[in-house]
This record gives C-alpha cells, structure tokens and sequence, in this order.
C-alpha cells in the first residue's frame, strides 16, 4: 500500500495556548522548504504529499513544490476554508450570502486545481458548525452544506477524481454539522440521489476514536457500500484530536483496522494509507518515521493472523478464540 502524508506534519505546532508554537523554529519556513525538509528525511517512506489549497500550495508556488517533491507525487488537495478568518462563523453554510459565495467559489477553485493536478479533494468542513444553541438556522445549514459539497463534488467528477468528506465532531466549530459518520453518510447519499457519485469517506482515525466509533467496523461497512476513500492514520488519547503517532494508542482497535482493510483489498486500486499527524513536541521527521514503521509492524501482525481460523472464530461470536489467534500473531506462547 502506497502512502501519503499532509505537509502540515511540519510546521511551528501552533495551539491556542501557544499562538506561536511549540516549535517556532519552523515558523517562517515556506512550503518549498518544508517539502525539502520531509523528502530529505523521509524519502521512499512516504510516496506523495497532502496540502491545503491555497494556503500550503497553490498555483503560485506549484512548480517549485514539485520540484522540491522530486520523484514523489501530490495525492490530495484539501480545503483551506478553516485557516481564514473570513469564515470564522461558516463559509459553506454562512448565513451572509456574499460570504458563502466566496467560500463555495473557493472550494470550487480547490476543486479544479486538484483535479487539474490529478489529485484526490478532501472536504473536511470543520469550520462549518455552531459554538452555541439558538445560534443558528439548522435547516438552511444543512441545505446549503449539501448544496456547496455536491458543487465541488460535480467539478472533481470533470476532472475524473474523487471528492473525500472527512467528519469531525468538534474544533475549530464546537458542533461541526458532519460530525460522524451517519451524518457523511447523508451528504453522500443525497448526493447520490442527484446523481453524483464521486464522494467517498476520507477516515481520519483519531476523529473516529474521539466519537467512539470503531475503526474495523467503520472500514469494513464502507468498503460494503465502496465508499472507503482514504484513511488519515494517527491515534490519540481519545477526547481530542492529538494526531499522535500510529501505534501509540488503539493499538488493539489499529490492529484490528489492519485486517479489516487486507480483507477488503485496501491499496489494491491506487488507494493510499495517509498519514495526518501533528507533533507537538516531537522531532517531526522523526515522529513521521515512527508511524510509518510502526504501521508497518501492525500491518505485518495483521498478516500473521490465521484470518481462516478467525473468521470461524467471529462466526461463533468466540472472543477467547479470536484473541488466542491474534496473540499468536504478535509472538506470544501457548
């Protein structure tokens, strides 16, 4: 399975706390540069590069990046609606008309210049939410989220790439509208209903985790429908979206998303294992490594496993006999 990994791994780690960031070292560095950065340290780890139209990448510095990216490719472009300030209150579903023009004539833009590279369009609408009850008309929300998402989704469509919603629950909204699964599972299939069939589920393993939803079932459920688009590997503590490094927590519940996607051929289609990571502290290159390595043991562990005998196992609803299995796949005796 190829992979992928968004350029935001590298940056000054900035929180609310710490505007400037744990790191402020890489404060003024470009894209160009953080590019160069992770390619030196990185190299045949990671196969392409995530960025955020058009604040990481944009047509203004395309040429130099993919420079600097040399034989590696750009594998998604995502929204940057949530780094303006302008939006602040929603850009897809603002009340003020002229501000969700804008922000639906931006997202199409993100749109055309993803498909002009070839490139996956990620929608991850964080900013399109509510902080307070009472703050907001929930029906009109709801209409013109669709509405904005299927625009986009129709000019991917031109371009023959796929569009990803990604769902969060919270941050920067405090209640973002596309909060779990069911709710992405809405948009997409009102947007079937229109005949649009080109949006698929981007999983951000940590945004799941956080609402409590399990990562196997989820994958194995999506991959029924064709809906499983891309994966965002991480994990966390599971109350925020720490972007830690993979492996480090949810081991069991990673370990068990490993066999669930070798058994709907994940990767078989061009599909990739990105990488959406945030360290705070950590040495970023470093921190990148340890999740690449790290999935390829749990992945490697997920290929031990007797998925014959386990698939008899979970026939019989036999939990002892599942972990028996997956516990002599990671090594232990009898």
């Amino acid at each position: 399975m190829k992979t992928s990994l968004g350029i935001w791994a590298f940056g000054p780690m900035a929180t609310r706390f710490v505007p400037d960031g744990y790191q402020p070292q890489w404060a003024g560095e470009s894209t160009v540069d953080r590019v160069k950065r992770a390619v030196a340290g990185l190299g045949d780890l990671i196969d392409g590069y995530e960025f955020h139209y058009p604040q990481e990448l944009s047509e203004e510095n395309l040429d130099e990046v993919r420079e600097a990216l040399g034989d590696h490719d750009i594998y998604c472009i995502a929204s940057g609606l949530h780094l303006d300030a302008r939006f602040g209150r929603g850009g897809l579903t603002s009340p003020d008309a002229d501000t969700r023009a804008e922000a639906r004539r931006r997202t199409v833009a993100a749109a055309d210049f993803a498909g002009s590279l070839g490139a996956h369009f990620i929608i991850w609408p964080g900013i399109e939410g509510y902080n307070y009850p009472f703050q907001t008309p929930y029906g009109e929300s709801w209409k013109w989220l669709v509405e904005g998402v299927g625009e986009a989704a129709e000019r991917c469509r031109e371009h023959g790439v796929s569009l990803f919603l990604e769902h969060k629950n919270s941050e920067p909204a405090m209640k973002i509208f596309m909060r779990n699964i069911g709710m992405t599972l809405h948009v997409i299939h009102k947007l079937r209903v229109e005949g649009i069939d080109n949006v698929k589920v981007n999983m951000d393993w940590q945004h799941l985790i956080m609402n409590g939803e399990n990562l196997a079932e989820y994958a194995a459920m999506l991959a029924g429908e064709g809906l499983l688009g891309h994966q965002h590997a991480n994990s966390g503590w599971g109350i925020f979206d720490d972007d830690n490094m993979v492996g480090a927590t949810a081991f069991m519940e990673t370990l068990e998303l490993a066999v669930e996607l070798r058994r709907a051929g994940y990767g078989e289609h061009g599909e990739r294992l990105g990488f959406d990571l945030y360290p705070y502290t950590e040495d970023q290159v470093a921190a990148v490594r340890r999740s690449v390595l790290q999935w390829n043991f749990i992945d490697s562990v997920a290929d031990r496993i007797d998925d014959s005998a386990l698939r008899r196992a979970q026939q019989e609803k036999d939990a002892v006999r599942a972990y028996e299995l997956v516990y002599a796949a990671l090594g232990a005796a009898e």
